[in-house]
Order: structure tokens, then C-alpha cells, then sequence
């Protein structure tokens, strides 16, 4: 699969949170979330912002775990996922202190899928109302 050069957000639904550098991902439209190694942190935080995949392999050259191969397998999973679609954006440069970080994670990219609050995550309490039904009105998800 050729690589896009610049990557966003795939939807709306699709939200995440950065803790102590560690990125959390979640899709609120089927409630899985997605933990990531340091090094995928890194690059999905990167990829997530706008830096285009050549910055990013460019910023990897180097480190001990992170190669092109590796890159692109986990663009193609982040894509498969759902998580991110390729853009038509300028990309941007990576930061200056990517390469460093990158050199500094100890675990190979990776990401993991969660989907055992699923069922939790999707019930909008809130806005799910329907008066018929009482509250609240679970979505289906398929």
C-alpha cells in the first residue's frame, strides 16, 4: 500500500488525549480505544498533527526500533483501524525535538484495541433519550 504523505483525523468521533506522553485514542461511534507503545505515542501525536510520513521517517532514521517498514505498517493499521485517513493537507515539518524522542522510546510501534468498556462508552446518557424507551437509549453497534 503506497503511503499518503500527510495523514488527519479519520472523523469526528475519533478523540484522544495525551497522559505523561502517552497517547489514548478513542472512537466514540463503537467505543474502542487504542493504547499505544512509547514510540506509537510519538508517532501518532506526529502523524495526528499534520507532520507528513517523510518527516517522520526522517526523524526515525537512526533509532535502534523504528525503520520505514515499521512506519508504514502502522500508518496502514491506524488507517485499517479507522483512526486516520489520508489528507490532501500541506504536511508539516516534524518539531525539532521529534528525532529525539523517537531515539528515546524503548518499545517498538505498536497499538493495542480495547474494546472491553465499548458497551459503556457509546451510551450517550445525555443526548440518547427517547421518551418511549426510557433512559437511555443504547445504540446498536454492528
Amino acid at each position: 500500500m503506497p503511503l499518503s504523505n500527510v495523514y488527519a483525523i479519520a472523523s469526528k468521533d475519533i478523540v484522544f488525549e495525551s497522559f505523561d506522553g502517552e497517547a489514548v485514542v478513542l472512537d466514540l461511534s463503537n467505543g474502542k480505544y487504542f493504547g499505544f507503545s512509547d514510540s506509537g505515542s510519538k508517532v501518532w501525536q506526529a502523524l495526528s498533527s499534520g507532520v507528513g510520513t517523510e518527516a517522520l521517517i526522517q526523524s526515525a532514521a537512526g533509532t535502534a526500533t523504528i525503520d520505514a517498514a515499521a512506519i508504514e505498517t502502522f500508518i496502514a493499521q491506524l488507517v485499517e483501524f479507522g483512526l486516520l485517513a489520508p489528507s490532501s493537507a500541506t504536511p508539516l515539518p516534524s518539531s525539532d525535538d521529534l528525532p529525539a524522542a523517537l531515539a528515546a522510546a524503548s518499545e517498538p510501534l505498536n497499538v493495542s484495541v480495547h474494546d472491553d468498556l465499548a458497551d459503556l462508552i457509546i451510551v450517550d446518557p445525555i443526548h440518547e433519550v427517547e421518551e418511549p424507551l426510557g433512559w437511555p437509549a443504547v445504540k446498536q453497534v454492528s
